[in-house]
């Protein structure tokens, strides 16, 4: 069977902390939420979700989780594992 290695793209993305503190949100989330393309979720009960709107329906982030924009301008999160094990942190002149 044929094996497949991915191709090495560059992404921007953060790591989402839930607080209402964060002042690491790039323009472009910033961006969606303006949009309602990213909302928030759980407010009351202490712990804040995020819940992003993807091309395979809506997907929620929790805090700790990375929010990425990907190729096409496409944001999704993604768990911190999985984050990790797929991607390197890049100089921003590459």
């Amino acid at each position: 069977m044929p094996k497949y290695r991915k191709k090495p793209v560059v992404i921007d993305a953060f790591k989402w902390t839930g607080d209402r503190d964060q002042t690491k949100d790039p323009v472009w989330v910033v961006e969606a939420i303006e949009k309602g393309e990213v909302t928030f979720i759980g407010h009351r009960a202490g712990v804040v979700s995020m819940a992003v709107k993807t091309l395979e329906g809506v997907m929620v982030a929790n805090p700790g989780d990375y929010i990425i924009q990907g190729v096409q301008g496409e944001i999704y999160p993604c768990k911190p594992d999985i984050f990790e094990s797929t991607y390197e942190k890049v100089n921003d002149n590459e």
